[in-house]
């Protein structure tokens, strides 16, 4: 028995968890089509995650993965910070905001025991994890509770870090590929590859079951990931658009815009290099910055700005987090994109 069909999916198609532009519906509406759901738990309170897994567990539909960051958390740097301010002053005089307090509370929270007791309790199928595992005493928690641990890839060195490490399938994620790049044994961009040439390498170098991730958008991307060996594929970007995802409406505007064509990766809006759709930020202060403080921090001095923006309509301070290829973008409840997905994969 594949470990797919032993988690209950009748296809091999897995939402990919995107904070901040979805909760607990669109996980719900994945996995009631037969695929796998995911909910992103790094950006949630104890209160917000305990409330969308009770209403994941309640729902009987089946199986679920609960997505978390691992990264190490460091502490944050008051002069970095204060540089950071000061690049960005222009733009609070233009909107007429103060800049807000220099603010040491990381807003993306590392796994930590509170999370792994609600594994615990919960008892999700799938944990899956970026940024690379947790401490081996947080992961042997999570093993405990019946959960098989998913964790992203960008290199074939992470992937066999990772197979050596715990986990039980390996999320290669290809450079195309929207939001967060989950690298975690080196910050060389140079080194990560293209989603399909990823897939085939890691392949080679491990047993473990392969998801391939990055620039999927339709079925025939499916197909194809499916032919060159991926047990699986995990899909962000063409969900953005769905009935049940909370993307904002001028984010969901500018995907299907020409500039939606454009993304590239960017440190500005949290101090890692994610995937996004180039807009003024990015354009006036370059796309990776030595000023923004390292990860998580760089989005606190933002918050003003984006927030004075967003009341006009305006996303050019915005995290417009898409892959390179947006075109399977479409308004559409999540079911119904996964049967058209389902159809032309020739799943059915």
């Amino acid at each position: 028995m594949s470990l797919f069909t032993e988690l209950g999916m009748r296809y091999p198609i897995i939402q990919a968890p995107m904070a901040g532009v979805q909760g607990s519906e669109l996980a719900l509406a994945v996995t009631g089509a037969g695929g796998l759901g995911s909910l992103p738990a790094a950006m949630l309170t104890s209160s917000e995650l305990r409330s969308e897994l009770e209403h994941l567990s309640q729902s009987g539909l089946g199986s679920f993965n609960i997505n978390f960051f691992c990264h190490q958390q460091r502490e944050p740097d008051p002069v970095a910070l204060a540089s950071w301010q000061l690049r960005l002053a222009p733009y609070y005089a233009e909107f007429g905001v103060p800049p807000p307090a220099i603010t040491t509370a990381p807003s993306r929270a590392p796994f930590n025991e509170e999370h792994a007791a609600m594994v615990a309790e919960f008892r999700p199928a799938v944990v899956s994890f970026h940024f690379g595992l947790p401490a081996p005493e947080l992961l042997a928690q999570v093993k405990a509770a019946g959960a098989k641990v998913f964790a992203s890839a960008t290199t074939v060195a992470e992937a066999i870090w990772l197979a050596h490490h715990g986990a039980d399938a390996i999320i290669a994620q290809g450079l195309e590929a929207g939001g967060h790049r989950g690298h975690f044994l080196s910050d060389d961009l140079a080194l990560q590859q293209s989603t399909l040439t990823l897939l085939a390498q890691i392949l080679a170098a491990t047993d473990l079951p392969v998801i391939a991730a990055g620039g999927i958008v339709d079925g025939k991307g499916i197909a194809n990931a499916l032919a060159l060996g991926a047990s699986a594929v995990q899909i962000g970007t063409a969900f953005l658009c769905c009935h049940e995802a909370t993307t904002s409406a001028f984010h969901r505007t500018v995907l299907h815009s020409p500039q939606g064509q454009q993304t590239a990766l960017t440190n500005l809006f949290s101090g890692r290099p994610a995937r996004g759709i180039v807009n003024r930020l990015m354009r006036e202060l370059g796309l990776l910055s030595e000023f923004a403080p390292h990860f998580p921090y760089a989005s606190g001095a933002l918050a003003p700005l984006r927030a004075a923006a967003e009341k006009t309509g305006d996303s050019g301070f915005s995290p417009l987090w898409a892959g390179q290829n947006v075109s399977g973008c479409r308004d559409l409840p999540a079911s119904e994109l996964m049967a058209c997905w389902i159809k032309e994969a020739g799943l059915g």
